[in-house]
């Protein structure tokens, strides 16, 4: 008996037993095998998000906020994607949003830099913010409306939104890989190349992004990270240098994480500095900014769920992704976890898809690619090595994946065409996925209104669409600053 119980397969067939159990994967059609191929998979193909996002909300180089939002990103990821696993029972993984964390250093840490503060105080600020908005996430989550909003605005800014944030990201890939520049003639235009110094790094980023496309196309997973490694490696054969090897230790990682990133919101002057005019505008433009945050994370997880529920065939007998709510309530937690611990916005990555399409159906899947997560949190030594313009890539290759939504905008019906396309160009030509949404409600109930097509379905648009003529009437009379939305 005693021999019985120490043998390796009874213990190896409790803990399938008890996964089982857990994740329902039997039920579902699954096996452990596969639920852990299918974790490792979306990994694979969402932890670029472990260097892009720092880089992103950090900008030029601030190293206090990169090691902040390292930590706490990779913490959250792990957080949210848990409660992915264990709460909604779903295959999908979660991670700070491209686009948001983008919009993120705009609105906060460059706001504070334009206006002469501390770009720390200004993240500080923007996480009040994010938190702000989290509350409101769960609140919504919880009732049912969130779902009830999303769903019910129009049909063509659900399709711009996602893509003009594409279009944002791949601007700001394009200028941090020095390939485009500032011109006082045409506004953009191509860098000069006759210079190696910058002709290297534009190139390697070139060659980073036609390498990420060619592995796409071939489905070879983790395509972005391999294309990040490549770029770093072509940066330094064109560059002809070595990596630096100073990488910062993971100790200082942890403490400016302790300083700037997780006490953030627990301080008041954080609280402050986040309804002031210096760092965001006003106490205006911090509720449209709150609202604005909500939006998007609202588009970018309801697309992502039903895009990946639909490709399971996990949807529900009216066409909606199974335990929809829970997944939903699990976003919204997570993001303000998020917030807490000193990252923008949190959302469900569509790259969950890629570990569907190897089979996860269960939250197994979800578990594995959270512990995965969990291991990245000691690799800021190597991450140090990697230089700022091998993310660019990246951020282009996710812009072309999010452009695709546009193709769905029916461009044949001016009352669709033309808000979604003021909604796409608006934002990387204003700076501002803010803006973007703006234009494209307003434009979109004016057209409806003088068309005769407005409907009852319209109350939810017009409201958001009143509230941003009025934030754009108070720039106008110059009450708040353009810089600061």
């Amino acid at each position: 008996m005693f021999l019985f119980f120490i043998k390796a397969s009874f213990w190896e067939e409790l803990m399938k037993n008890l996964l089982d159990k857990t994740f329902g994967i039997t039920e579902s059609g699954s096996t452990i095998k596969t639920e852990i191929i299918a974790g490792l998979t979306t990994f694979f193909a969402m932890c670029y998000i472990v260097l892009v996002n720092p880089t992103q909300i950090a900008g030029d180089g601030n190293p206090q906020i990169w090691n902040s939002v390292f930590v706490g990103g990779i913490i959250a990821a792990v957080i949210g994607t848990l409660l992915m696993a264990f709460l909604a029972r779903l295959p999908f993984a979660q991670a700070a949003g491209m686009g948001l964390n983008s919009f993120f250093f705009v609105c906060f840490v460059l706001t504070a830099m334009t206006a002469g503060e501390d770009p720390v105080e200004g993240y500080q600020a923007g996480l009040v913010i994010i938190f702000v908005s989290g509350i409101i996430f769960m609140l919504l989550s919880a009732t049912g409306l969130r779902h009830k909003i999303a769903t019910a605005l129009p049909e063509c800014l659900k399709k711009a939104i996602p893509a003009g944030i594409g279009l944002f990201i791949a601007l700001l890939g394009l200028k941090s890989a020095g390939i485009i520049v500032a011109d006082r003639y045409t506004l953009v235009s191509l860098a000069d190349l006759t210079q190696w110094s910058i002709a290297a790094p534009a190139l390697a980023a070139f060659l980073g992004i036609i390498l990420i496309a060619v592995l796409s196309k071939f489905n070879v997973k983790g395509s972005i990270i391999l294309g990040i490694l490549g770029t770093t490696l072509f940066y330094y054969l064109f560059t002809w240098s070595a990596p630096a090897w100073d990488p910062t230790p993971i100790g200082e990682t942890f403490r400016d994480f302790g300083e700037i990133g997780i006490t953030a919101v627990f301080q008041g002057e954080s609280w402050v500095n986040a309804f002031s005019a210096e760092y965001i505008g006003g106490v205006f433009s911090a509720i449209l900014l709150i609202i604005t945050f909500c939006l998007v994370d609202m588009f970018d997880t309801v697309g992502t769920l039903y895009g990946a529920a639909a490709e399971a065939n996990m949807m529900d007998e009216n066409g909606n992704p199974i335990r929809m709510e829970k997944a939903m309530l699990c976003d919204s937690i997570a993001t303000l976890t998020g917030a807490v611990l000193g990252t923008s916005t949190i959302t469900t990555f569509v790259e969950s898809s890629a570990g569907v399409a190897a089979g996860g159906r269960t939250g197994l899947t979800s578990l594995v690619t959270a512990m995965c997560f969990a291991v990245c949190l000691f690799l800021s030594p190597v991450a140090n090595i990697i230089p700022s313009v091998a993310t660019a890539p990246a951020l282009v290759f996710v812009g072309v994946l999010m452009l695709k939504n546009f193709s769905k905008v029916d461009m044949n019906d001016m009352r669709s065409a033309v808000p979604a396309f003021l909604t796409l160009v608006m934002m990387p030509l204003t700076y501002s996925i803010a803006n973007g949404i703006g234009i494209g409600a307003i434009s979109y109930v004016l057209i409806s209104l003088f068309t005769g097509k407005y409907s009852k379905n319209d109350i939810i648009i017009t409201v958001i669409a009143a509230l941003f003529a009025v934030r754009f009437a108070l720039v106008f009379t110059g009450t708040y600053p353009v810089y600061a939305f």
